[in-house]
């Protein structure tokens, strides 16, 4: 896996950086918003982290095959919730199946402008792990939620995402925080962001 030597910087000095790709309309005017297009994903930026991160808690929970379900809240309203599956047995590779569930869900205001909440899923999330307990991740994360608020209709995101584990002090496995790179797509009726971010 190619090394990940993209700087982090500051969540909204990185964001600003990332290119847009329009490829699709409004219906209402014919004529694409790149900045929505933009703000729709940017609404779910810790979204996506946050299942990630869920994820994980599953997998350090989990006694068999089945990941029991774990919720985090948004910064202002709403849940996201994930289960599924995961590898069982001694190997230190694993395979996560998981889905993603998004329920009034809202981060607060995109750079103190635009207010979104974010409705359904299951969403897929799928992660394989390698040379765990310090390894790596990749995988995807693909699926549709509907906005409300100051952005309306829905947002499909299709991601490829990567990153490092680690074991954390009480042994259990997590993401190492500032190694995972999200791109891909996240494609609502405002245009299509492409996305090269850091988390």
């Amino acid at each position: 896996m190619p090394s990940l030597t993209r700087p982090i910087f500051a969540r909204a000095a990185t964001c600003a950086t990332l290119s847009l790709v329009i490829a699709s309309c409004r219906p209402d005017d014919g004529v694409a918003d790149p900045e929505s297009a933009r703000r729709a994903y940017l609404g779910l930026d810790r979204a996506v982290d946050r299942a990630i991160k869920l994820g994980f808690d599953g997998f350090n929970a989990a006694s068999n095959a089945n990941i029991p379900e774990q919720m985090a809240a948004g910064d202002l309203s709403g849940t996201v919730v994930v289960g599924g599956k995961v590898d069982q047995g001694a190997s230190n590779n694993k395979e996560m199946d998981l889905q993603v569930t998004l329920t009034d869900y809202s981060d607060g205001p995109v750079e103190d402008m635009f207010d979104v909440a974010y409705d359904g899923g299951p969403a897929l999330l799928d992660l394989s792990l390698r040379d765990l307990p310090n390894g790596t991740f990749t995988g995807s994360f693909s699926g549709e939620f509907a906005m409300t608020g100051e952005l309306a209709g829905t947002v499909a995101l299709d991601l490829d995402v990567m990153g490092q584990t680690e074991e954390a002090p009480d042994g259990t496995i997590r993401r190492k925080v500032g190694t995972i790179h999200v791109t891909g797509t996240a494609t609502s009726d405002y245009g299509v962001f492409a996305i090269d971010i850091s988390l």
